[in-house]
């Protein structure tokens, strides 16, 4: 091996008070990122982007968490990655803690919410989605990176100086688990299954010496989808939204067509943990819906222009 890689030990939990109880990144990574939202989309609307008043954000974000993310992001992930799972054990859908969302279905629960939020407001659903997505971007980054610390939806095998070895890879079947299973047993006899090989990982440097030997080295993926989904589509729509004069309906178009972009992109890096599709990986074949809704927001924006109350 000519690099000492890194070996994922880091906790799910900021504070744990007992085995499986306690606070965890992944909760709040969502947190942090409804409050991020409301904070940039009330800015948004102070300055006159977005026809939603400054006092209706904070209750439009949290239904949106609630009915488009939380609801169509777990719904999603059992649908298109778990199917077997949720159809064995129904009641695994309320499991959130244990991850598990998609972006996907995310997508589309919001795109509900919103059009059933803007008839019964009367108000624009081009405009309300426009502010949105700008600061949506930032709850997807965080998202991202909660998986990596979890250790979870990891990358292809690589040999980059930066790779990483995950010891959740060990839950598929096969010769390098059997290895890891003999390897910790010979240092405790009680670390005796996947799950207490993965516990004892965040505690014994001898234990990831030992799995350095055996893991495959991976991309980071996470952190690529981080940077590529979060940082770089939200700084694009940023400056988009507070920089250049568009009609409502534009910048989700150009939200839904990033997205896709970089998420092909980034899946190139990430382990497939579905069937592939073809040549594709679901998250890449379901990218490809996202551009036809896309350039379905672009054609109305052009066809039938509306404009936020500062460009008026």
């Amino acid at each position: 091996m000519l690099f000492a890689y890194y070996v994922h030990h880091l906790s799910p939990f900021l504070i744990e008070f007992g085995h499986g109880v306690g606070v965890r990144w992944y909760g709040l990574a969502y947190v942090a990122g409804f409050l991020a939202g409301i904070a940039l989309y009330k800015r948004l609307a102070r300055q006159g982007y977005s026809d939603l008043k400054p006092e209706a954000v904070a209750d439009f974000i949290v239904g949106g968490a609630i009915f488009g993310v939380i609801i169509g992001g777990r719904l999603g992930y059992m649908l298109l990655y778990n199917l077997d799972g949720f159809l064995a054990s129904p009641l695994i859908i309320f499991k959130l803690w244990d991850g598990g969302m998609s972006s996907h279905g995310g997508m589309v629960g919001l795109v509900l919410y919103t059009l059933w939020y803007a008839r019964r407001h009367r108000i624009s659903w081009r405009n309300i989605c426009d502010n949105l997505v700008v600061v949506g971007p930032l709850g997807l980054m965080f998202g991202r990176l909660a998986n990596f610390i979890n250790g979870e939806l990891y990358g292809r095998a690589a040999s980059v100086p930066w790779a990483m070895q995950f010891p959740k890879e060990l839950y598929t079947p096969g010769a390098r688990q059997e290895a890891a299973l003999q390897a910790a047993a010979a240092i405790d006899p009680n670390w005796n299954s996947v799950d207490r090989i993965e516990d004892a990982t965040r505690v014994s440097a001898p234990l990831r010496e030992a799995l350095s030997q055996i893991l495959t080295p991976r991309h980071p993926s996470q952190l690529y989808e981080a940077a590529l989904e979060g940082a770089l589509l939200f700084s694009l729509l940023w400056l988009l939204r507070t920089r250049v004069k568009v009609p409502n309906g534009v910048l989700t178009g150009i939200f839904f067509i990033a997205y896709a972009a970089v998420r092909i992109v980034g899946e190139l890096f990430r382990e497939p943990d579905a069937p592939l599709t073809g040549p594709f990986t679901r998250g890449q074949f379901l990218s490809f819906f996202l551009v036809l809704l896309g350039l379905g927001f672009l054609i109305s924006a052009r066809l039938r222009p509306s404009w936020p109350a500062r460009w008026r």
